[in-house]
């Protein structure tokens, strides 16, 4: 029998008594984040709602009021101190509606309502777009209790959701300013085919740059740039909105092999001086194998292998 087997039974059986919330009087603060979420999942349901009814700019607007909202509520609660299991359940369902199905409804009534030969083929499609974003989900509340090197919580695995959602909404923009019609097979094509790209970027392991440090500390002389640049992007964003997102889109794709390259360095790095600080500590015990007892000992602290971590 695979010893792993009774140790995760185990952890599951710890998960599942553990209640959702460890007091019997919540604070009212705790509720505070769990409103932006909720408010977050009505504007990804009222999207859907819009992109049925043929309100394809609204149904869009709806999903960048959501992804707005999604990356402020995980920063109250944090700024609160009222983050909660219930919370984080509560936010994995609504992106999962907000960033998985909405913009897959949005795209299908957008194109492929009408089709003809692609129809079934385009949903099939935008299914795997939506079923690679409730793994990417997944994936991302397992790995939330690993334990990783600090610059490492600076990169996502693989694309985020509420960034996928906005991203594979390219083909649209570029429709809406002019640059193609929607209608024939020598666009829905391509279309799909950016579709099923963008649900692999989600699922893969490729990093992505997701800027969680950049908040902690900034330069003095940054100061005012920074807040400058926001209000830019804010009055861009309300006066063009289309362009402002395909714009957005375009530099966020530019900046994901930049992003793969760093992490890569920085990951060759770690390893470096890992290998320099086992080195001198070699040489410092003048390359003696440690006792028996020793040995047990130190392998116990390490944990169980790579594979066989309990998440």
């Amino acid at each position: 029998m695979d010893p792993v087997i009774p140790r995760l039974e185990q952890e599951t059986r710890r998960r599942e008594r553990r209640p959702l919330f460890r007091h019997s009087r919540i604070p009212v603060r705790m509720l505070v984040p769990n409103f932006f979420t909720l408010l977050g999942l009505c504007a990804g349901l009222t999207s859907i709602r819009m992109a049925i009814e043929g309100h394809f700019d609204w149904a869009l607007y709806a999903i960048a009021f959501a992804a707005f909202l999604d990356g402020i509520d995980g920063r109250v609660a944090r700024l609160l101190k009222a983050s909660s299991r219930f919370g984080a359940e509560l936010d994995s369902l609504a992106d999962f509606v907000n960033f998985g199905v909405a913009p897959a409804f949005l795209l299908y009534n957008w194109g492929l309502r009408d089709a003809d030969t692609l129809r079934s083929f385009g949903w099939i499609c935008l299914m795997i777009f939506a079923l690679a974003s409730a793994m990417r989900l997944a994936r991302f509340n397992v790995a939330a209790d690993e334990d990783v090197p600090k610059w490492q919580k600076n990169y996502f695995t693989g694309m985020p959701t509420p960034a996928a959602a906005i991203v594979v909404l390219l083909p649209f923009y570029l429709e809406r300013l002019g640059w193609f019609a929607v209608q024939g097979a020598g666009v829905k094509v391509p279309t799909l085919m950016y579709v099923l790209t963008i649900a692999f970027l989600m699922v893969s392991t490729i990093p992505t740059y997701s800027g969680k440090l950049m908040g902690e500390r900034i330069s003095r002389e940054l100061v005012l740039p920074i807040f400058m640049l926001a209000v830019g992007v804010v009055a861009l964003l309300f006066t063009y909105p289309i362009a402002t997102l395909a714009g957005g889109t375009l530099i966020y794709m530019a900046i994901i092999p930049v992003s793969w390259s760093r992490f890569k360095s920085q990951q060759a790095r770690d390893a470096a001086a890992a290998g320099a600080a086992g080195a001198e500590t070699s040489a410092a015990t003048g390359g003696a194998a440690p006792a028996e007892g020793e040995d047990k000992r130190l392998s116990g602290l390490k944990g169980p292998p790579e594979g066989q971590r309990l998440n």
